[in-house]
């Protein structure tokens, strides 16, 4: 009898996780305009909207994002020897395309393969929602981001149309993203490339497109690659821009506001100490951002690539977290050229 009782629970706890979407306020006017806009055919979108699920659990995950975790923890879940080992493996196996990628669009290898590494552990965990319930539940019960997500919604509907997707059968993260480097549906359109060369852009299992992908779109957001030195020498060296610089605030100078950007020079004269020689590009703005660690305060000066990774996901923790686990990475590669 216990045992029975057990199950009729279960049972109701899975219905109030999986209701129809269809009553959700804002679908019939949706549909109204995708067959106006974008020619669907509206008896398709209201079997497609009939069978949508609307997930509660996704508006709960949403609400309560990783990045409210202290820095050390979340720091912990992404670099980690788990991710560092995979990651070798993964730069051994894709190592000519992970080659072609930053020779093309100039970001060094080991923030693409970081980016896919926090995004997927490298393509093994793209997600278990469905897609169609997740953007469906966000666009219509998540008024915060409501028309974020409707606009992605769109995209989802188009893409699935462009690539003949089935759009009852994509999985991906509660947020809609899809495929190993997790680009929501109007990135995947937009900046989403075919690197393997076969005429189809395949992100959700094809890793050579989503090395290229990675790439593309941080190029497209302002990515600085290898760059001459400025300067008066009849042979200008080549430079690689920062990412973060380790620093340290003299303890008898008080910086001031540290939000706004300033120049290397700048900071330095408000008692910016940097951990490496940045005698090259003084004239550089850079952000100062500050992370609690177990000894106290960690502050780090960030550049235009550091900025450029926040636009994948907008979180100076998870942009700190793409570039220590590629720092990671490459150390472990290639312990001699160690910092």
């Amino acid at each position: 009898m216990r045992s029975i009782y057990a199950i009729l629970l279960l049972l109701l706890s899975f219905a109030a996780q999986t209701a129809g979407a269809a009553t959700l306020p804002g679908i019939p006017e949706f549909i109204d305009e995708m067959v106006v806009k974008h020619k669907f055919k509206r008896a398709e979108l209201e079997k497609v909207f009939g069978q949508a699920q609307y997930l509660p659990n996704v508006i709960e995950t949403i609400s309560r994002p990783a990045t409210l975790k202290p820095w050390t923890e979340y720091r912990l879940a992404f670099v980690n020897q788990e991710r560092i080992s995979l990651g070798l493996k993964f730069w051994k196996k894709y190592r000519q395309t992970l080659q072609s990628a930053e020779r093309k669009y100039g970001v060094p290898q080991e923030i693409i393969l970081a980016v896919i590494g926090v995004e997927t552990v490298y393509g093994q965990d793209a997600g278990t929602f469905r897609t169609i319930d997740a953007l469906t539940t966000l666009a219509f019960d998540y008024p915060r981001r409501g028309d974020f997500f409707r606009s992605e919604l769109e995209n989802y509907l188009l893409l699935a149309r462009e690539q003949q997707f089935n759009l009852l059968a994509i999985r991906g993260s509660y947020a809609g993203a899809l495929g190993i480097p997790q680009f929501m549906p109007s990135s995947y359109r937009t900046y989403a490339v075919d690197f393997n060369g076969n005429h189809r852009i395949d992100l959700l299992k094809e890793p050579r497109d989503a090395i290229g992908s990675v790439a593309s779109y941080l190029k497209a957001y302002g990515w600085v690659g290898v760059v001459r030195e400025r300067s008066a020498q009849t042979k200008s060296p080549e430079l690689t821009p920062p990412v973060a610089v380790l620093v340290q605030v003299s303890e008898d100078k008080c910086p001031g506001e540290i939000a706004t950007p300033r120049t290397v020079a700048a900071w330095s004269a408000a008692g910016i100490v940097p951990g490496e020689n940045l005698a090259s590009i003084q004239d550089e703005p850079a952000r100062l951002i500050d992370f609690t660690v177990a000894e106290g305060k960690e502050f780090w000066l960030v550049f235009n690539n550091f900025d450029v990774i926040t636009r994948y996901n907008n979180s100076d923790f998870y942009a700190m977290t793409v570039f220590q686990l590629a720092e990671a990475i490459k150390e472990a590669r290639n312990p001699s050229h160690a910092k």
